[in-house]
């Protein structure tokens, strides 16, 4: 651990002979945030604004690596189930309040306590936060759990300040538009569905850091718009341009563009409780009738790989099950066994949240046409497909179809499978991202056997046989796992890009 701080510092320390201060980072968004708390968000966009404006007691770095944080070191005890943390002292957050054991146990009894978006991060596994001194805390689980620490480095573990829980904590919404955290800016406004404008921390604990004097996160939900102000010198960074378009970006002298492997799976989900959608049949039909590699040569220009299992290929615990060939006249076999010949559904898809969405989407209900399914495409904006898709009110589960992604950000299967698809958090309870309302007591054992198991070839061997269950039961069309992409102008330096799709610019600087 001291080598691995040892090689950070020196990293730090090379990095600041050549960085520049000044300037201020215009990062050009395809949709606004949801939410400026941690543990209550679950779209990459609200983590990418908070993980600038937050900190956590560790951290990923590019290679996913774990590394301290506002932690600068810690213990695990022989059985797994005590986590030691030494905390770095004189740490201030950005309304002045300490950064001690204190404020990192009244956070984590809050996300435990709270119904957050993330609580199912650490609920069930944490039994208990303990202050040993001001800057010591130790974590007691219910069990030893081999991911801990990659859920400690989640957006969700991001640390706010003990003052804003005391003055917004009853209301998450509020807390949420009020966010305070440690991180090297400090937020300033939010102008909905336009503009997030953070400031440089002038008292960041990085000694030298950060360079830029902000960050400004701009939404324009138009790709060709985003691509076009980018070329223009307009904005700075944009994520995932369309991929159309990315080799007129690479022609371009005065932009960087990086394409790197992801984590992300997109799917269309079924709610499996309305008829007829909770016939396998029928969902395994529709699997079969996408023809998922021409949605990649063609909508996704190869910037995505066809996927045959809820995890992405470079997901630790991926197991390749085979997935559903295209094979329409087996679609239109099952369909006419399940006795539903010309069905018609409505696809519910955002616009601007990931590449191509609905152009996907489009490409899809013309596949399904082609096997006499009729299907209605319904375009929602961000926000409020979100608070659709995980509304604890029953009036609104009513949908049948519904496009989405996911990126574990804990780079860890178990980050998959429980949230999506463990019966737990099936709305309104748990964490209510099981949108397709799957539920199968078999996955539910093996995602729990997942949890808790430190071989690691008995964990594979759980691994493979939930992804094998889950594939055949068919809760989700398997479409395809995504490419990262960034492009960003040549003179800003140190741009970092993570697997879990998150561009990081606390280190950036110009040129």
């Amino acid at each position: 651990m001291k080598k691995v701080v040892l090689i950070l510092a020196i990293l730090i320390a090379a990095l600041s002979f050549s960085a520049k201060y000044g300037g201020v980072v215009r990062y050009v968004l395809g949709s606004d945030a949801v939410s400026l708390l941690p543990a209550n968000q679950t779209d990459n966009i609200s983590g990418t604004v908070c993980r600038h404006i937050f900190e956590g007691l560790v951290e990923f770095d590019e290679k996913l690596n774990i590394n301290p944080a506002l932690a600068e070191r810690w213990e695990i005890s022989q059985d797994g189930t005590v986590y030691t943390f030494y905390l770095r002292k004189g740490i201030k957050f950005h309304d002045g309040s300490d950064f001690n054991a204190q404020a990192v146990k009244k956070y984590y009894d809050y996300v435990l306590t709270k119904s957050l978006r993330r609580t199912g991060l650490f609920k069930g596994i944490v039994k208990e936060v303990q202050i040993v001194d001001d800057y010591t805390v130790k974590f007691i689980l219910e069990k030893p759990y081999s991911p801990f620490l990659n859920r400690l480095a989640h957006e969700g573990a991001l640390i706010v300040s003990p003052k804003a829980l005391d003055t917004y904590g009853d209301d998450p919404a509020k807390l949420g538009r009020n966010p305070v955290g440690t991180g090297p800016f400090m937020f300033k406004e939010w102008k909905a569905g336009e503009r997030i404008e953070l400031v440089k921390n002038p008292n960041y604990w990085r000694q030298g850091q950060p360079y830029l004097d902000g960050i400004v996160f701009t939404v324009v939900p138009e790709d060709v718009t985003r691509v076009n102000q980018l070329r223009a010198g307009d904005v700075d960074v944009m994520f995932n341009p369309p991929p159309a378009l990315v080799s007129v970006l690479q022609k371009d002298e005065r932009l960087v563009v990086r394409v790197e492997p992801g984590l992300r799976v997109i799917y269309i989900g079924f709610n499996t409780r309305k008829p007829p959608l909770n016939d396998v049949r029928i969902r395994q039909a529709l699997n079969y009738a996408i023809d998922k590699q021409k949605l990649c040569t063609t909508i996704m220009r190869n910037f995505a790989i066809p996927s045959d299992s809820p995890l992405a290929k470079y997901t630790f615990g991926y197991h390749s099950t085979g997935g559903y060939p295209y094979d329409p006249a087996k679609a239109k076999q099952l369909l006419k066994e399940a006795g539903y010949e010309n069905l018609k559904l409505e696809l519910l898809t955002p616009k601007g949240r990931y590449l191509n969405d609905y152009e996907v989407a489009v490409a899809v209900q013309g596949m399904l046409k082609e096997i006499g399914v009729t299907v209605d495409v319904k375009p929602m904006e961000w926000a409020s497909y979100l608070n659709k898709l995980s509304s604890p009110n029953p009036q609104d589960w009513d949908y049948e179809l519904f496009l989405l992604g996911w990126a574990p950000s804990t780079a860890e299967g178990h980050w998959v499978l429980y949230p999506l698809f463990h019966s737990e958090n099936i709305k309104p309870s748990g964490t209510g991202d099981n949108n397709a309302f799957y539920s199968n007591p078999k996955v539910d054992e093996l995602i729990n056997k997942i949890a808790y198991e430190l071989d690691k070839n008995k964990l594979l061997q759980y691994y493979a046989e939930a992804q094998k269950i889950i594939v055949q039961d068919a809760p989700w069309i398997f479409l395809y796992n995504m490419t990262n992409i960034v492009a960003h102008r040549k003179d800003l330096k140190n741009v970092w890009l993570l697997p879990t799709e998150f561009v990081i610019l606390k280190y950036a600087w110009f040129e």
